[in-house]
């Protein structure tokens, strides 16, 4: 769904691949939406690599953006795609429905709900009551959400973000990209991404974000999103001049 001033309801963010940025994106959407006065819940369904005592992504996010809600629907040890993480460790998988349930009822009591995916849009993550896998974007279709696409900024995301791109829009989901990464140098093949990635852009967060202060990171984040995610950035042009 979408409202005059942005996103609402369920929102997916998935990527071109893994560790490209979604979940500082995913921490810069819900910090903008916030200052921008939205009751935001933050919804992971499958954390994996649980193993290594890192923190997940949600306390990620929760650390970042201090989003209303934040909830982990299931956990796996071995840093694997879900569904091949849950057989691995002989956990009970994530059914669809329960995913769907779930993002729904936080979606009754906030104004917005970004859903974190694993990986790229086509990973399996669970299981349907078929005993079929689904995806994220299975999910998407089932919530009637939109998605926000994370890709690089460097060489070989054209490709990568067209296809996914692609695969939504084969689904019909709508879609917009932001950049998980914006170098602090940025070099031409940067700058020749950015071009052709504008006309789908929908914001680019800076390389090192997710190391920075709270505070600072949660003043900072609407300046790198366009309105359509709650941000103020409204001129491509103006913010490479100033990047530059």
């Amino acid at each position: 769904m979408s409202s005059s001033n942005g996103w609402t309801g369920p929102v997916l963010v998935t990527g071109t691949d893994t560790e490209v940025g979604k979940t500082v994106v995913t921490a810069a959407i819900a910090a903008a939406a916030q200052a921008a006065g939205l009751r935001v819940a933050v919804v992971k369904p499958g954390q994996t690599g649980t193993a290594t005592g890192d923190p997940g992504d949600v306390d990620s996010v929760t650390r970042l953006a201090a989003p209303l809600t934040g909830r982990t629907l299931a956990s796996y040890p071995d840093p694997l795609a879900p569904l091949a993480a849950a057989r691995v460790a002989e956990l009970e998988p994530l059914e669809l429905y329960t995913a769907v349930d779930a993002v729904r009822e936080e979606a009754d009591k906030h104004d917005l709900v970004l859903v974190e995916g694993a990986g790229g849009l086509l990973v399996p993550m669970g299981l349907r009551p078929s005993g079929e896998p689904w995806t994220v974007a299975d999910l998407a279709v089932s919530l009637g959400a939109p998605a926000v696409v994370v890709a690089r900024a460097g060489l070989g995301t054209l490709n990568h973000t067209a296809l996914t791109l692609e695969a939504l829009e084969r689904r019909a989901i709508p879609a917009g990209v932001v950049i998980g990464a914006w170098p602090a140098e940025p070099e031409l093949v940067h700058w020749l991404n950015l071009s052709d990635l504008v006309p789908n852009l929908l914001g680019a967060v800076p390389m090192g974000a997710g190391g920075m202060d709270p505070g600072v990171f949660r003043r900072s984040a609407p300046g790198w999103l366009t309105p359509a995610l709650y941000g103020v950035l409204d001129d491509w042009r103006a913010w490479a001049e100033e990047i530059s």
